[in-house]
Order: C-alpha cells, then structure tokens, then sequence
C-alpha cells in the first residue's frame, strides 16, 4: 500500500513499517511515479490540486482530511468508491482555546482597549461602563446565556471552560438531546433560542443546508447587544447580514476566524465593520494526534473494516473555503 502525506505537517506513522509513505508537495502535480498511491492524507491543499488528485488516482482507495470538516475534500470529486474521513476530534482542543479567547475579547471588549493604546488613551469610559450596575452584566460571562450553534466535539470541550466562568451554556444541532450534560435543541427550535442568548457562537460545519444559515434573521432574533463568534466555517455566515448587524448595533461586538473567501479580499466591508475581531483562520491549524488517526484508519481500511470519521459524499459543502483547513 502506499500512502501520500502532504509537506505541510510533519507526520511519524507506524504504517511505515507495512506501506510505502512519500511525501508529495500540496502546490504540485502528484508525480506519475505516485500516481497507483491507495491512501492520499489532505492539509492545506489548494482546491484546484484536490481536483486533480481526484482525476489523476485511480487505485485511491481512501482520503484521510486532516481538517476537522471535510467539505472542501468531498467537493472535489473523488469517485464514488473512495471513502473520505475527517479530521473530526484534531481540533477540538485548539478551537476550543481559540473560541474562548475570542469570546472573552469580543465580550470584555479587548478591541476598545487595544484601539485606546494605540491611541495613548487610558478609556475612562470603558472603566465606567464595565463598572455600572446598568451595563456590567455586558462585560462578563458570569450569568450569561451562550448558545453554541453547531454542538460536537469542539463544542463538547469548549462548554466546560464557559460554564466554569459562569455561563449558561445550551446547543443547537441538527437533533435535540442532552450531550455532556447540555441541553442541545434542535435546528427548528433556533429561533426561540436566540431570542434567549447573550453570546452566539457558531461551529457549524459547511454544508449545503448551512450557507448561509446565520444571516438576517438569526441576527435580528438575537436580543439587541449580543455577541456573536464564527470559528466554525465562512461559507454558515451572511457577511452582508453580520456587517449590517454590527453598523446598526444589533451586535455590539462579534469575532470570527473564518470567511467565505479566505485569505479574506482587502476589499471586504469585513475589514472596516465596526466592533469586529478577525482572525486569519488559526483556531486549529494544527491537528493534534494526526498520526494515530492515519495509522488507525489505514490499518482499518487494510482489514476491512469501518473507519473513523467517515463522511458520506452528500454532506459536501456547496461553497469550499480555498484550502483545506
């Protein structure tokens, strides 16, 4: 068996030991020589070589994305009989750090106090808002009432750390239930929900059913002054909506690591939006115990049998960020 592991990510496998494993380069043609390879591993692959490798590998029996969803790689037609995996669970940890920290800085309004600096100016303002019975609820997580809209594993891990501070933590996912001990409630319930939410964060995966799935009326559902984070994917985001959101006041803050288009156009209203962090999509970016998967999922596809984190082909996503992250 041969395997093709990308340049960006320094991988040790136990495969070694039984496949042959060659390190191919994500900005270049796959060498013919390696084209009979039967497992392709993906980490910030451009779209465009994905779309080759689906056509150039015809003995490709499995893709094992290291990305925590697999939208861009089921996007890029690979054939019926190849099963793809994500890097589901990778993640969890980075991203849920990073969705804290972006949480605490939109919340605490970090962003008025770092423009403040810059500007040479002790913010006698903030210091009175962040103090005053009227507005201080604002500028904390304790009591607050966060909803995560997308509730897997990265959520899984992340509502502990909020709760530990004082929030009220509920989910949104597609069924409803109780997952580590939060209550989740269904998609059709969301509009209920957010009427009920101080913070919303986002970490839904990219589908065709959720471009586009918090927009204008997700925004407007939300209590005048809330807080809204995206670590999850661009393409679940009406950026019209979200910059409307924040010039109205609808939000009185919000951070994202995600964009449609990534890296983000210097022309995007983003950019100037009022009250708005960005990030250049670093919440994960580094897969943690990407060996072990690879070494369980190919020893599993030798012996036949099922592997972790399959995806099937229709939860593709309609819109694909540029490279798989």
């Amino acid at each position: 068996m041969k395997i093709l592991i990308p340049n960006t990510i320094e991988l040790r496998l136990r495969s070694e030991a039984e496949a042959e494993v060659v390190v191919y380069d994500v900005e270049s043609a796959l060498p013919h020589e390696h084209r009979d390879a039967e497992v392709l591993v993906a980490w910030h692959n451009p779209a465009d070589r994905l779309r080759e490798a689906a056509r150039v590998l015809p003995d490709l029996r499995l893709v094992q994305a290291l990305a925590s969803g697999a939208d861009v790689v089921l996007s890029a037609g690979f054939a019926d009989d190849v099963r793809i995996c994500s890097g589901r669970s990778l993640h969890d940890g980075p991203v849920a750090e990073h969705a804290l920290a972006l949480v605490l800085a939109a919340v605490r309004r970090l962003d008025l106090l770092r423009d403040a600096q810059r500007e040479h100016v002790w913010h006698e303002g903030f210091i009175r808002a962040q103090a005053a019975p009227e507005t201080q609820g604002r500028h904390t997580l304790a009591g607050a009432r966060v909803t995560i809209w997308g509730f897997g594993s990265i959520a899984a891990r992340l509502a502990p750390a909020l709760e530990l501070l004082g929030a009220q933590v509920r989910g949104i996912a597609r069924s409803a239930g109780v997952r580590e001990g939060i209550e989740v409630r269904a998609d059709d319930d969301a509009p209920r929900i957010l009427a009920d939410t101080d913070v919303l964060i986002s970490l839904l995966p990219a589908t065709a059913e959720t471009t586009d799935r918090i927009g204008a009326g997700a925004f407007s559902a939300l209590p005048p002054g809330s807080v809204f984070v995206n670590v999850g994917r661009g393409a679940t985001v009406d950026e019209r909506a979200l910059v409307d959101a924040l010039v109205s006041g609808q939000l009185r803050a919000a951070a994202i690591d995600v964009t449609k288009t990534e890296p983000l156009p210097a022309d995007s209203p983003l950019w100037d939006a009022p009250n708005l962090l960005i990030t250049p999509h670093v919440a994960g970016n580094r897969p943690v115990g990407a060996s072990a998967l690879i070494d369980e999922n190919v020893a599993r596809l030798r012996d036949g049998r099922e592997l972790v984190n399959q995806v099937s082909p229709d939860a593709g996503s309609a819109t694909a960020s540029a490279k798989t992250r």
